[in-house]
């Protein structure tokens, strides 16, 4: 079983990728990177689905900070073992407050340039423990997210980690 935990903004497009992951047998749970992009009617159907979803719109970064905690570990006392982030948020995170988890982490997509810098820091510090994909350097995203701006890196996201052919395959 999948097991991740998510740092990405709570939007209605993100909603329809937890349940997408979730239909696919991922168990998630979910925190939000920027407290000011959550759309809390999103969280409240997910959650009213039986998604563990911590975020709200508008907390502050001392309650960010204990979202992100409450989503560490399953309820069954499992670790996660993915990280779809933004901004590298959780994979600091991670590497600094829960470092013993790393052994655990199959590995870590980063959505955004910020990111991804952060990650290169981790990386020459040799302090970065995990594999990370760099979305921003996928082809799905140079070809269609940065031409049209419809964020079809989900779909090359969900490529990779379900390794399904889509009709942009053929």
């Amino acid at each position: 079983m999948f097991a991740s935990l998510d740092v990405l903004h709570l939007t209605a497009q993100t909603g329809v990728m937890i349940e997408t992951l979730c239909e696919l047998g991922a168990q998630v749970q979910w925190s939000s990177s920027n407290p000011l992009s959550t759309q809390d009617h999103v969280a409240a159907a997910l959650v009213k689905n039986g998604i563990s979803i911590y975020a709200w719109k508008d907390e502050i970064e001392e309650e960010k900070l204990w979202c992100i905690d409450q989503t560490i570990y399953f309820p069954d006392g499992q670790p996660l073992n993915a990280i779809l982030d933004d901004g590298c948020v959780l994979t600091r995170f991670i590497h600094e407050k829960y470092p013993h988890l790393t052994r655990f982490m199959h590995g870590i997509s980063e959505e955004t340039t910020a990111g991804t810098t952060q990650l290169r820091i981790l990386f020459n510090n040799n302090k970065l423990k995990v594999p990370v994909i760099n979305v921003n350097d996928s082809v799905t995203k140079s070809k269609f997210d940065n031409y049209y701006g419809c964020g079809e890196s989900l779909i090359d996201g969900i490529k990779r980690a379900t390794d399904v052919k889509t009709c942009f395959d053929y």
